[in-house]
């Protein structure tokens, strides 16, 4: 295969990946400002940055104090940089006597207003005498004025930044729960309640603990933002390419080389990047044009990279943001969270590889050469006080300490790490600071003497980095660049807020559940006829109901999921599927974990499929057939759910229990039955593979799914004629080469 680069296969420059990013993932595209404006929108981005910095690290003020700030600076950037409606020239700047510094003045008053209305909360909260406002206490459930005024303009402005980030779908699904919360009395059936006083909603809409003021904006401005933040200064100082060198040095050698660094470099990135698209982006920008040279279509390549780093939201230990608000609702410590999530990762990443290694043995494809391989010495002599952020942020994490305690001593190692060199003694100023506030948590008791010892070695460690030091000026950029991406996980936060607000008014989560069951009951009533000979049956009517109803919810997921950022989709779709699955009796975290699943597996199935359109750009690629390969490609992130809610052993922490025999045996079978279905999709296993046994394939590898020696012997009898043929097509092929 010649390495000769065409148009098609050359690695793209930064500038061009910077506008992929910005085309497919809606909140990277920003309106140009004016020099002055700029200037102004970087002090508030730093400001932003740090006061979370800061404030994980040393206190958190009052929630509503907290969440109220955190709104002021997303309505603040989002106004001055995402346009009213997105038009091809809406973010070229323009200047007139109706814009301040290329903003318009609707969006400045629209900006004010919402800093107005996010702050009010913590203004009004003990009441303010001069202006007839009582304490909050006493406002409960019966707004005055003011507050009618600020939570209206709150409920509006919030689906418009929501609206302005990530488009019209999302506020058109919350602006669908809210009328059906406020016109109760008109829907049909069990839809049916009495509707709640437009009085009432504000006030549940507005004030904390449920609403814009809830769960998700607090586990956002909390924890999200500042792992969001860390990801992007860990792989401006160097972490991501050391995880792509890394990823070349231990697969690339193999058969189809490329493509399996592009699985093993976006494993690696998605434990630091919360966004599918970045990830896309990040690794894509090398992986996708190696595959292309090695001899991979530009569809498949580009879907290898999609599938891949869509795993990355649930991949541990980071999991994109949706895993601290799981944490918050089933209230379990977010470590039990991550140990849950490796094994339905693992057979995710199983998945996509067995594709990729089955694609290549049957398109003939070979590994990179030695020569293309980097010198493992040398990666890590260069690169490696870029892992020490990484350990120092785990370390804490699981040693019990806050996630944003965490993240607070991880963002400060990278710091360290990008910053401060042994060399230029100036420098150490910021290993110094942090030195002295762990020992200052110490001395208060905050931190042990081992975890102490830890991080001050880490942080000395880091000032001996041999990479060249990054400037304050560009750790800045970092910084404002952390921000934007954080600002279209902030608006969804704050607006999906009111779908929990009206799911906790109006019981809708429990309805539809009822409606779930009762549907999947009946059809499963009348479909156990098939299943059942006299007194025998395959399948019990309860089995029917489960499958179908956990079929209902997946549908329903992927569906709900287009276009719909992941975080957002699973906090809508675990208040409403949630009490469908615990009345199915599914273990609560294994009914999220569902959810949170089929959501991901939304952002890789075709019509929408935002990080598959971003791997076709940069593969030059049909990006509707590359969304189809990233689906198929995506198959273990589809049955794996199924797999850990009828054998909640492979989540490991599951209120049924652990079991080793169980977990063994019900984890090979699920492999088994990943790797069936990954040779039906490729066509190939020992040997090309006919049609007909690749629908054998297809069949027994979903049976397999089922966690019973009684499902895997009837996989086994489907799968037996293909497997046959497998065989006596490679005894024939070996002969002929003889």
């Amino acid at each position: 295969m010649s390495d000769a680069r065409t148009d098609d296969d050359r690695e793209l420059t930064a500038e061009e990946l910077a506008a992929i990013e910005e085309k497919y993932d809606e909140g990277a595209a920003t309106r140009d400002v004016t020099p002055g404006f700029a200037k102004f929108l970087r002090y508030v981005s730093l400001t932003f940055a740090m006061y979370h910095y800061l404030t994980a690290g040393f206190a958190l003020p009052p929630d509503f104090w907290h969440m109220g700030w955190h709104l002021s600076g997303l309505f603040i950037l989002t106004y001055a940089l995402f346009p009213l409606v997105k038009t091809p020239t809406a973010f070229d700047l323009k200047t007139g006597a109706m814009r301040l510094g290329g903003v318009p003045y609707l969006d400045v008053i629209l900006m004010v207003l919402g800093v107005a209305s996010a702050l009010y909360l913590g203004l009004a909260w003990r009441g303010i005498p001069m202006l007839g406002i009582e304490e909050q206490t006493f406002r409960m459930g019966n707004p005055n004025t003011f507050d009618m005024f600020f939570g209206i303009v709150l409920i509006v402005l919030v689906l418009d930044i929501a609206r302005r980030t990530l488009g019209w779908i999302l506020p058109l699904i919350i602006c669908i729960f809210m009328s059906y919360a406020l016109f109760g009395p008109i829907f049909p059936g069990i839809l049916q309640h009495p509707g709640v006083n437009f009085k009432t909603f504000v006030s549940s809409m507005y004030f904390p603990s449920e609403g814009i003021f809830g769960v998700t904006l607090w586990v956002v401005s909390t924890i999200v933002f500042h792992f969001v933040l860390f990801g992007v200064i860990a792989q401006r100082t160097g972490l991501g390419q050391l995880f792509i060198d890394n990823a070349t040095i231990l697969a690339g050698r193999y058969t189809g080389g490329p493509a399996k660094v592009s699985v093993v470099s976006s494993a690696f990135f998605g434990t630091i990047s919360g966004s599918s698209v970045a990830n896309t982006v990040s690794t894509g920008a090398l992986t996708i044009p190696n595959m292309k040279r090695l001899g991979y279509p530009g569809h498949f390549a580009g879907g290898v990279e999609a599938a891949a780093s869509a795993g990355g939201q649930i991949t541990p230990p980071i999991m994109g943001a949706a895993a601290f608000i799981m944490a918050e609702f089933l209230e379990l410590p977010y470590t039990t969270i991550v140990i849950a999530a490796i094994f339905p990762a693992l057979l995710h990443y199983v998945g996509v590889f067995t594709v990729v290694h089955l694609m290549a043995r049957r398109l003939g494809l070979k590994g990179l050469s030695s020569e293309a391989l980097p010198q493992l010495g040398a990666v890590w002599r260069h690169g490696w006080a870029n892992i020490v952020p990484l350990v120092g942020l785990l370390v804490v994490l699981f040693s019990g300490y806050t996630p944003y305690m965490s993240a607070f001593c991880g963002i400060s190692l990278s710091i360290i790490a990008g910053m401060s060199r042994a060399r230029q003694p100036v420098t150490l100023l910021y290993a110094a600071a942090f030195i002295a506030f762990v020992i200052w948590k110490y001395t208060g008791g905050g931190f042990d003497l081992i975890m102490s010892l830890i991080l001050i070695g880490g942080a000395v460690l880091a000032t001996f980095n041999p990479q060249d030091r990054i400037s304050l000026k560009e750790m800045g950029d970092t910084f404002e660049t952390g921000v934007k991406y954080a600002l279209a996980v902030g608006a969804a936060s704050a607006a999906v807020g009111i779908v929990i607000g009206v799911i906790n008014t109006t019981g809708i989560g429990f309805r539809i559940g009822f409606m779930v069951t009762q549907a999947a009951s009946n059809l499963g009533g009348d479909l156990h006829g098939l299943f059942a000979f006299g007194s025998w049956e395959l399948f019990s009517v309860e089995d029917l109901t489960l499958f179908i109803s956990l079929v209902f919810i997946a549908l329903a997921c992927i569906l709900m999921g287009a276009g719909v950022p992941t975080t957002a989709l699973y906090i809508m779709l675990v208040s409403v599927a949630q009490p469908a699955l615990a009345q199915l009796g599914i273990p609560p975290i294994a009914s999220h974990m569902f959810v949170l699943y089929y959501g991901v597996v939304a952002e890789i199935t075709p019509p929408v499929c935002t990080s598959a359109y971003a791997a076709a750009a940069i593969a030059n690629s049909n990006p509707f057939r590359t969304g189809i390969s990233a689906f198929t490609l995506g198959l273990g992130k589809v049955v794996a759910p199924m797999a850990f809610v009828y054998a909640p052993v492979l989540l490991f922490v599951s209120s049924t229990g652990f079991d080793l025999w169980e977990f063994s045996y019900t984890a090979t079978s699920c492999i088994a039955g990943v790797v069936a279905l990954s040779a039906a999709v490729v066509g190939y296993w020992l040997a090309p593979m006919g049609v007909i046994y690749r629908i054998l394939m297809a069949f027994a590898g979903l049976v397999f799914i089922a966690p019973s020696l009684q499902a895997d012997l009837v996989a086994l009898i489907i799968a037996s004629p293909a497997i046959i043929s497998q065989l006596i097509a490679r005894r024939n092929r070996k002969a002929e080469a003889a």
